[in-house]
């Protein structure tokens, strides 16, 4: 007999679909959500205003044996995704985002 397994990516909000990995720290711990685009830009709206009178301090250390800290080159793929729609692009909901519309992000937003 054959199985299909499925796995749902959710928004730990609203426990709707989820697009993202949110990765934040404060007060030296160190946080990750699961959201929508409209949650991420969300979460992003309110530190704006306090990232934007913040310096930025070095790299933070990773714990976790046999997992790779993340590029510096990374992306925010909520970020970028709900940018690719709103320019027309198609792009899938999860998986990797396509290097081309990274490239594309990048020229759009500066990052």
């Amino acid at each position: 007999m054959a199985q299909k397994i499925q796995v749902l990516f959710t928004d730990d909000i609203d426990g709707g679909e989820a697009e993202g990995t949110v990765r934040f720290a404060i007060a030296g711990t160190e946080y990750e959500i699961d959201l929508s685009a409209q949650h991420g830009e969300e979460l992003r709206g309110i530190f704006q205003n306090y990232i934007a009178h913040a310096r930025k301090v070095g790299g933070t250390a990773r714990r976790g044996a046999g997992r790779a800290a993340r590029k510096p080159s990374a992306i925010d793929t909520v970020a970028a995704r709900a940018w690719a729609r709103e320019n027309g692009y198609a792009v899938k909901e999860r998986g990797r985002v396509p290097a081309e519309l990274v490239a594309k992000y990048r020229e759009a937003t500066g990052q």
